[in-house]
């Protein structure tokens, strides 16, 4: 199927709604299927915890948080306010430490043994009390990893300022920088994560169609931008993590938020959804058309057509087994007029964010490309942006999961 035929028939509500009618989608997944996913993460944290030979993961991050534990309060407040964290025991209970008067959001949560007020010491809340408030704060961390650790004083943190770094110091724990521990055991998804990411995927394009139906001359970009916003929050979703759909020549160079401009008629709508949806998965995908769903021009088609032989070259690379230096050694190679204009990735990771690993786009792939091998369970971001001087700017990524033979894409919206 494509784009010209979405909406001049009744496919179109295979995206907006199954049943036909555009109403909130309500999601079909089963209470096993989340209770073993949630299990599931869990146990690869443990793992991790394992492998590293750390007494304990102590979590601020709230991708984290909900990774181990699937509560979800005040996700993007806390990503600023560090006001709520868990802790995770090795040789103990996995400890939920809330805001104080949210504890009903965390009850009854089967990951969670232990439910505790949080005690936090950021300066918004602590002023010149600070000092105070951290040592109280450590003291509870130290004497739980004294309790349960075995005699192990190593604690695996995934994002803590300097004062709380010096606090547990203070009191005899060595630091251990967690982000790798928990973005490996993330990286590789369970079938029930996956059947998870479907819907995320499904509620991201029904956001899609319906900025696709609304593509019309006059819109503004923010208009456009504010349907995938309506469509994930209707339908139980999280947030979005950018603000990426422009038009015409708001689309080059890339990487600029949308705006007030309205739209015209013929002019490519060049999009990045980066939606964080219903569970906390992510939906990463791209996708460009034109303004009117006119005809594409010379110029527009040619780069079209450039970005689609990137995206499907580099999906054929897929598979198990192989390096992130093989793939960029045998990578589609962005032809020179559009290098100045480059997405910096050919691949990353994604999960309940975008996440580990991250390929650069050969051009940027250097000495400090990280090492590492595509995994079955992983989920990878195929990306494409393709611009010259002068043009506007196209822009495709697809989600796509690595099986035991290959590749299968998660995402079903057409390209073109």
């Amino acid at each position: 199927m494509t784009l010209d035929t979405l909406f001049k028939d009744d496919r179109k509500l295979t995206y907006l709604n199954a049943e036909g009618a555009d109403r909130p989608l309500k999601s079909p997944i089963a209470a096993d299927v989340l209770d073993r996913a949630r299990a599931y993460r869990l146990g690869r944290f443990r793992a991790a915890l394992d492998r590293m030979d750390c007494a304990a993961l102590l979590l601020y991050d709230p991708c984290n948080i909900r990774y181990a534990f699937d509560c979800s309060n005040m996700q993007v407040w806390t990503l600023h306010n560090p006001m709520r964290y868990a802790l995770i025991l090795a040789g103990g209970p996995a400890i939920m430490f809330e805001f104080k008067g949210c504890l009903q959001q965390s009850a009854g949560l089967p990951g969670i043994d232990d439910l505790r007020i949080a005690k936090t010491w950021m300066f918004m809340g602590s002023g010149n009390k600070v000092d105070m408030a951290a040592n109280d704060w450590a003291d509870e961390i130290a004497d739980l990893v004294r309790e349960y650790g075995g005699g192990n004083r190593r604690i695996a943190c995934d994002r803590l300022d300097g004062f709380g770094v010096a606090a547990l110091a203070a009191r005899g724990l060595d630091y251990v920088e967690g982000s790798q521990l928990t973005e490996v055991a993330r990286s590789i998804k369970s079938a029930d994560e996956i059947e998870l990411m479907r819907w995320t995927i499904r509620v991201c394009e029904a956001g899609m169609a319906r900025i696709y139906e609304h593509s019309v001359p006059g819109v503004t970009e923010q208009e456009l931008w504010a349907h995938l916003h309506f469509e994930n929050a209707r339908s139980g979703g999280d947030w979005l993590e950018t603000k990426l759909l422009t038009c015409g020549p708001r689309t080059n160079p890339w990487y600029q938020e949308c705006s007030e401009r309205v739209c015209q008629l013929g002019e490519m709508i060049s999009f990045d959804t980066d939606l964080i949806g219903p569970y906390g998965y992510c939906a990463d995908l791209s996708r460009s058309w034109t303004c009117g769903y006119t005809a594409m021009t010379e110029v527009q088609h040619r780069l079209y057509d450039t970005a689609l032989e990137q995206i499907h070259h580099n999906l054929d690379l897929l598979k198990p087994g192989r390096s992130f230096a093989e793939f960029n050694a045998m990578s589609w190679q962005i032809p020179e007029a559009h290098v100045p204009y480059r997405y910096s990735l050919a691949a990353h990771g994604v999960g309940m964010a975008d996440e580990w690993p991250v390929i650069p786009l050969h051009p940027d792939f250097g000495p400090g490309a990280m090492d590492g091998v595509l995994e079955p369970g992983m989920v990878i971001c195929i990306e494409s942006l393709m611009a010259e001087e002068g043009s506007e700017s196209i822009k495709l990524e697809t989600q796509v999961l690595i099986t035991e033979s290959g590749y299968e894409r998660l995402d079903s919206f057409p390209f073109g």
